[in-house]
């Protein structure tokens, strides 16, 4: 205001003294940092001189003033901060859980976790799951997938058993044979019996057992599939026949047509029979006791959408959220294996 009210001759002389310091000052400095109210007295500034004379008064080009005035718009209908925000983190606590699973159970792939925690009551994505394994460095498990017979096995499913023999070799390299029965329907797995020497007759003898045990839950089957191994002989497949249960034999060298009991003789191998060694027979018996056990209980699969066959049968938990809950572990094994479940 001061500025206005002077003279003629004082003023021009104070612009021409003010333009040649902004001169020296231009050929010193390459960049110069304005502040807001810089910015704003400069633009007030400029609809008083000639747009021609813009770049002979002005430290700046129109093009910068013009910017400037772009970003105070787009600041004004900048509503980013009042955005809802989208789907809520996973909470601390079962992050912590997953880390927990992958740690303790290095054999555990994210959908072997996330099954473990679908089996708890919380729902959560597969990829959620291995988004949080990747951002904490812990590698994937080895992928491991099986063959299907899709065609017969999914029709029929709750009416098929399979049987087939799994063998290990004790610490004092002796032999032994389990003869372990799978349900299509629930995967559930059964032992048969533990030997040494699996003959016909104590194949036969095994194989009485079963159809009682079936009987006490209350099961019926259609089907039993075998492969054309010697030991499985004409009094094996009558003990089946007189409960009503057809025998379906296996194509020669064709493991793919009894896909569900090779793969889970396949799970008991990489995780039980090839991390600890066996002593004796009965030790054999009482770990694969421990271990079917387990596995009915508490082993998630995704061919039952990741619940256990025991759950495959009474449905789906209750959706809770872990966060809110205690999580107890149980040691299997000696700590081969491990449950988690709700605190009481």
């Amino acid at each position: 205001m001061a500025v206005l009210f002077r003279r003629d001759v004082s003023k021009d002389a104070e612009l021409l003294v003010l333009r040649h310091e902004n001169a020296i000052l231009r050929r010193q400095i390459i960049r110069v940092r304005y502040e807001p109210a810089d910015r704003f007295w400069f633009a007030a500034l400029s609809s008083l001189i000639p747009r021609r004379r813009w770049a002979e008064v002005f430290p700046v080009s129109p093009a910068t003033l013009l910017a400037w005035h772009r970003r105070l718009v787009a600041r004004k209908w900048d509503y980013s901060a009042r955005r809802k925000p989208g789907r809520p983190p996973t909470a601390a606590a079962v992050k912590k859980l997953m880390l927990t699973m992958a740690k303790d159970n290095p054999m555990w792939g994210h959908r072997r976790i996330q099954g473990e925690l679908v089996k708890l009551g919380h729902q959560i994505a597969a990829s959620t799951v291995w988004e949080i394994l990747h951002q904490a460095g812990l590698d994937p498990a080895p992928r491991r997938s099986g063959p299907t017979w899709k065609q017969f096995l999914t029709a029929q499913a709750h009416g098929i058993l399979a049987i087939d023999f799994v063998h290990v070799d004790t610490i004092g390299l002796k032999r032994l044979y389990a003869m372990i029965i799978i349900e299509h329907g629930t995967r559930r797995a059964h032992l048969a019996g533990v030997t040494a020497h699996p003959s016909g007759e104590w194949t036969a003898q095994a194989a009485r057992n079963v159809p009682m045990d079936l009987a006490e839950r209350g099961r019926k089957f259609k089907f039993l599939i075998r492969d054309r191994d010697a030991k499985f002989t004409d009094s094996f497949d009558a003990v089946f026949a007189d409960e009503g249960i057809r025998i379906l034999k296996n194509p020669a060298r064709a493991p793919r047509a009894n896909a569900i009991c090779e793969r889970a003789i396949g799970e008991l191998r990489r995780e039980l029979l090839d991390r600890m060694l066996i002593i004796n027979e009965e030790h054999l018996r009482r770990t694969l006791t421990t271990y079917l056990a387990h596995r009915n209980k508490s082993r998630p699969h995704r061919a039952l959408s990741q619940l256990t066959p025991a759950q495959a049968e009474t449905g789906q938990p209750t959706p809770i959220n872990l966060a809110d809950y205690r999580i107890r572990r149980k040691a299997i094994l000696g700590g081969l294996t491990h449950e988690y479940q709700i605190a009481d």
